[in-house]
């Protein structure tokens, strides 16, 4: 997950600065969350709570700032090509924001500390995670390219 994290800085750094400022959110998010699914030492209260917060964070962000940006300037170029990805992939994203917050309400207190499926749980959070980066990647790359071929060609 952390390198394709790296990949899709490389691919868009600079392109717009609200996107940078999420990926380096993932980015920090994927740290937080290898801290806690390494396996070496027990979870701990502040480090769950911290990745809870990221995560929060982060699909708050995906939701609320990122997914209205890129659909404005998908209609704003004419990117029904773009529109028509975003309109596929968002009720996948959806799903996975509801899984995400539902980690979140269950353990952003550092109640799910006890349980025996926490490593499970955190397991699939972690696969979930990585399908939506990879889905949020997609619909970055094709909105900003249809983008700067339409620049480039007006």
């Amino acid at each position: 997950m952390l390198e394709s994290c790296r990949n899709a800085q490389e691919r868009w750094g600079g392109v717009h600065l609200l996107i940078d400022r999420w990926l380096q959110e993932r980015h920090a998010l994927i740290t937080a969350f290898h801290e806690l699914h390494t396996g070496v030492e027990p979870v701990t209260r502040p480090a769950l709570q911290k990745f809870c917060q990221l995560l929060l964070d982060y699909v708050s962000a995906g939701h609320f700032e990122i997914y209205e940006q890129l659909i404005h300037e998908g209609e704003a170029f004419g990117d029904q090509r773009g529109l028509e990805l975003a309109r596929q992939i968002y009720p996948r994203i959806e799903a996975i924001t509801r899984a995400a917050v539902a980690f979140n309400d269950r353990c952003d207190n550092g109640d799910c500390l006890e349980s025996p499926d926490l490593p499970d749980e955190l397991k699939r959070l972690g696969q979930l995670l990585h399908e939506r980066f990879e889905l949020e990647d997609c619909l970055i790359e094709v909105l900003h390219t249809a983008h700067r071929q339409t620049a480039a060609t007006a």
